[in-house]
């Protein structure tokens, strides 16, 4: 694998990723507060990710999980992210804060996750149009992925919406995300559940190469195999398999092993022959 640094191109470290562990998967580090209390937090995701780091291309840590635990659990998320950094030096870290505002706001909130935090990534919502996005993309070593078709049930209710040539919502979206990303550094990403295939298919055809982070795997029953095979693109990379607690409340950590080795392989086993062959290649190709 070419040795990339937290200097180089985000997009380039994503695939750099993907390549070193030969994996789909992020592992969504998500202490649940009725499980793990607060001051337990970094013993809990310092285990998981000892478990995974070399079967996974990055971790996804949500941010309200650490939130809700005040100080302690505001620095657990730091030290978490620290740990990620010592143990899976190869993984990208993303942020699941779903952050945004207007202007500097969302100045601040990018300088959050990316200098404070130590984020690769950050989730996004672009509600609020290309001039609240464009902060989050000024560094080409660093990105985003913007919430387009989430996995929740009530999702429809306005991702749906049809626009006024037709098309739903969620579609002007992901065209518009690629804009963006294109103007900036090719670091804007998407959001589209596993729990939604069909869509997951009209976004890819939408967005050929923008990376996509996949919630829904696990827990939420999402269809992995159809996802997998609607989502990644013509070499094979370009969609992060995101799965929380399915993984990291497996039971000890051989089988929460167990669970990311049997998810990272059937993931790789259900991408279409033609981008599986692709996705043998070294990094530095197409997301």
């Amino acid at each position: 694998m070419a040795d990339l640094g937290a200097t180089s191109p985000f997009a380039d470290r994503l695939v750099a990723a993907m390549h070193a562990a030969d994996s789909l998967i992020c592992v969504g580090l998500d202490p649940q507060p009725s499980r793990t209390p607060a001051e337990e937090i970094l013993r809990f995701n310092t285990r998981v990710i000892e478990a995974t780091a070399d079967l996974v291309c990055a971790f996804k840590p949500q941010s309200a999980f650490y939130e809700v635990g005040g100080d302690v659990g505001w620095q657990a998320l730091r030290d978490t992210i620290a740990t990620i950094r010592r143990l899976a030096p190869d993984a990208i870290v993303i942020l699941d804060a779903k952050r945004n505002d207007i202007g500097n706001t969302a100045e601040a909130y990018a300088s959050s996750a990316f200098d404070w935090f130590d984020a690769d990534a950050v989730t996004i919502n672009p509600y609020l149009g290309g001039d609240a996005v464009a902060p989050f993309l000024q560094r080409p070593e660093r990105g985003a992925f913007a919430l387009c078709r989430t996995s929740n049930p009530g999702a429809s209710d306005l991702q749906s919406l049809p626009m006024a040539d037709g098309e739903p919502l969620y579609l002007a979206v992901a065209q518009r995300a690629r804009e963006w990303g294109e103007s900036h550094h090719q670091n804007l990403g998407l959001v589209v559940g596993a729990t939604w295939p069909k869509e997951l298919a009209d976004v890819r055809a939408c967005c050929a190469e923008t990376p996509i982070l996949l919630p829904g795997i696990g827990a939420q029953g999402g269809d992995l195999e159809a996802s997998v095979a609607a989502g990644v693109n013509s070499s094979g990379r370009g969609l992060l398999v995101s799965a929380s607690r399915s993984v990291i409340y497996a039971g000890s950590p051989d089988e929460i092993r167990a669970a990311a080795t049997a998810l990272r392989d059937a993931a790789n086993a259900a991408k279409p022959s033609s981008a599986a062959a692709d996705a043998s290649g070294p990094a530095g190709t197409a997301l």
